[in-house]
């Protein structure tokens, strides 16, 4: 009795020398999750995050006790979504699974109603995952170099597909365009889910894809694989070479996921997320399940998280100067 009565008093005495701040957080830990967490994807079902929120949903439920609701809230390349989850309470029932698209990109390209620091708490980076550049069989080109020639042409009406105006995949064929000189014409989708159904279609004849969303179809011979948009070859499809290795040195753009939750989220609640979240990353089915896929396992503290955030805050705020685009929404 003697000595939980001193663990009381010590955690009392820590939480008033730490200011009302801390108390609240002390207080808000324990009990927590007393109900189903919501998890939003803000991207349409199908979608690289919504695939990567499905995979960790579950195990992240089973580890808390509680049902991780998946709620899909497409729109405005992510910016719906998004919003959504900056408004909420911060007390860990609602979460959001972002993206450079949602929580890097679409601020620095139009007006929302959020900042990626200044309105979330970075909980944890779950996985990095390339974009890959396919095009419709019917486009006759089987290399970056063929495709550039192919896009330039007189003749050719290229149109590219994206998960929504300013997401990653629209800001990587903007790049693409600014770097080769090509012409081709922005198709903005609800997600990627629905922008693949219409490449594989013939309806559009290319599009930067998430990984995840594409090399299913690309494997199945409905779309063809020019090349990855990261630095290295993706693990999983070593055959695909690199867009920088492919003729247009210099280009690279990484996609990611991660768990953010709204600003102000306890420290506690925070750190156990994140140590789940961790442990889930860290069993073998699941890395395997995420680079069969196409993705590599995320990693690090809620720190390490957010620095991945302010860096490539700053690394698109430059590229942005050079890459003439205006969104509308």
């Amino acid at each position: 009795m003697k000595s939980v009565k001193t663990k009381a008093w010590v955690t009392a005495l820590l939480a008033l020398a730490c200011g009302p701040g801390a108390q609240a957080q002390v207080s808000s830990t324990p009990g927590y999750p007393a109900k189903p967490i919501r998890l939003i994807s803000p991207f349409a079902p199908g979608g690289g995050a919504s695939l990567v929120a499905r995979m960790i949903g579950p195990e992240l439920g089973e580890a808390l006790g509680q049902t991780i609701v998946i709620d899909n809230r497409p729109g405005g390349g992510g910016v719906v979504g998004t919003e959504i989850a900056a408004r909420s309470l911060p007390d860990g029932y609602t979460l959001l699974m972002a993206t450079l698209s949602n929580a890097v990109i679409n601020p620095l390209v139009s007006k929302v109603s959020y900042d990626p620091v200044r309105d979330f708490t970075a909980i944890a980076h779950t996985s990095t995952v390339p974009l890959i550049l396919v095009v419709h069989p019917s486009v006759p080109a089987h290399t970056v170099k063929a495709f550039i020639a192919y896009a330039r042409s007189p003749s050719a009406r290229v149109n590219f597909a994206s998960s929504g105006e300013g997401a990653a995949n629209h800001l990587a064929a903007e790049l693409f365009k600014s770097m080769t000189g090509v012409s081709m014409a922005h198709v903005p989708y609800r997600g990627g889910g629905l922008a693949i159904i219409d490449i594989v279609a013939g309806h559009v004849q290319t599009g930067f894809m998430n990984i995840l969303e594409a090399l299913p179809h690309v494997n199945s011979g409905r779309l063809r694989g020019l090349a990855v948009s990261t630095s290295k070859r993706s693990s999983v499809a070593p055959a695909i070479p690199t867009v920088a290795e492919s003729g247009v040195p210099g280009y690279e753009v990484t996609q990611w996921s991660g768990v953010l939750g709204p600003a102000g989220l306890p420290r506690g609640i925070v750190t156990r997320l994140n140590a789940e979240i961790m442990t889930i990353l860290g069993r073998s089915a699941m890395r395997e399940r995420l680079i069969s896929s196409g993705a590599e396992p995320g990693g690090g503290s809620p720190e390490q998280f957010a620095a991945i955030i302010k860096s490539d805050t700053a690394k698109w705020s430059k590229v942005l100067k050079t890459v003439k685009l205006e969104i509308v929404r």
